[in-house]
């Protein structure tokens, strides 16, 4: 029930992990993106049901600059708890914003963004913060990619959903994207049978039919490792929105909290003119977070009724 297939960090500095269980009665989990030296940070929410913990810190006009981890997780509110863990892992190792004299005098900042998945499980099995630390915990260069992690018990539209990844180099730079697919819209056209996007497949399927249930959510991460202001890297999650919504149809719904991460490691200067360079990050962005939803939807694998589109 899990997809086994690995994908390797290509931003130095960014790790990930993944935590979840699938057994009886549970279908959920936690994935961390953990930056412990520190990333500058953004986020971009589009959907009108959102679920999020401490996004307010990113904006470019408060005091905070940098994140330590992003926390992505299902559950829904309740998965909100997960992050706990991943500021007691990250407190043990005294990483975080200095606010004493101490080197453990440090309070870690973990943005975070939960999806909808609590019909997967049976009711009250949902991540805490034992989820958030174990996946900091597992959290490393190369990882899993599919139904793991916060992408666990995710659904896009009649279809299973899961955690996907792309990325690609912008001249000097290297940018990624993670996703967890967890949409109320269709990655497939049910009226030709065909994926919104080609790179999903190019052969019809008859997708399953499914009870609208509301209250879904996409969320993920773009890296970069471009030395970004707050404001520049909010452009970046700005953007990758744009490539959610190519993949994904309808997106951005009432019943969405579409929320999207951006994270700058500033390992390599930004060229100058800077708003070219800027720009063409944003243009990889949106097709890097949309080829990451594609991942998502082609390394899921089918649990329980729900359909994976590999299996269609």
């Amino acid at each position: 029930m899990i997809a086994r297939a690995s994908a390797a960090a290509v931003i130095p500095g960014v790790l990930v992990g993944h935590h979840h269980r699938i057994e009886p009665g549970w279908a959920t989990g936690t994935t961390v993106v953990l930056v412990p030296s520190g990333a500058v940070g953004a986020v971009d929410g589009r959907g009108g049901a959102p679920g999020t913990r401490e996004t307010d810190l990113l904006d470019p006009a408060n005091l905070v600059q940098q994140v330590h981890a992003v926390c992505l997780s299902g559950g829904s509110a309740y998965g909100l708890a997960a992050a706990d863990g991943v500021m007691r892992w990250l407190s043990e190792r005294s990483i975080g914003f200095p606010v004493g004299p101490q080197p453990h005098h440090v309070v870690p900042i973990v943005p975070g963004a939960v999806i909808f998945d609590l019909p997967m499980s049976s009711w009250g099995n949902r991540p805490d913060s034992s989820f958030g630390y174990a996946a900091c915990e597992a959290a490393s260069e190369s990882f899993e990619l599919g139904c793991v992690g916060a992408g666990a018990g995710a659904r896009v539209g009649s279809l299973k959903g899961g955690i996907g990844t792309a990325s690609t180099s912008v001249g000097a730079h290297q940018i990624g994207a993670l996703a967890v697919v967890n949409a109320a819209g269709e990655v497939v056209d049910r009226a030709t049978g065909l994926p919104w996007l080609p790179s999903l497949g190019t052969s019809s399927v008859v997708l399953p039919e499914r009870k609208p249930e509301g209250l879904n959510t996409t969320i993920g991460v773009v890296a970069v490792d471009a030395a970004l202001s707050k404001a520049e890297c909010q452009r970046l999650a700005m953007a990758a929105q744009d490539g959610l919504a190519r993949a994904v149809r309808p997106a951005h719904s009432m019943f969405d909290g579409d929320t999207v991460f951006a994270l700058a490691t500033g390992a390599v200067p930004l060229a100058e003119p800077r708003a070219f360079a800027l720009d063409a990050l944003c243009t990889a962005a949106a097709e890097m977070f949309a080829e990451a939803v594609v991942s998502g939807v082609r390394e899921a694998t089918t649990l329980g009724e729900v359909k994976a589109f590999r299996d269609l």
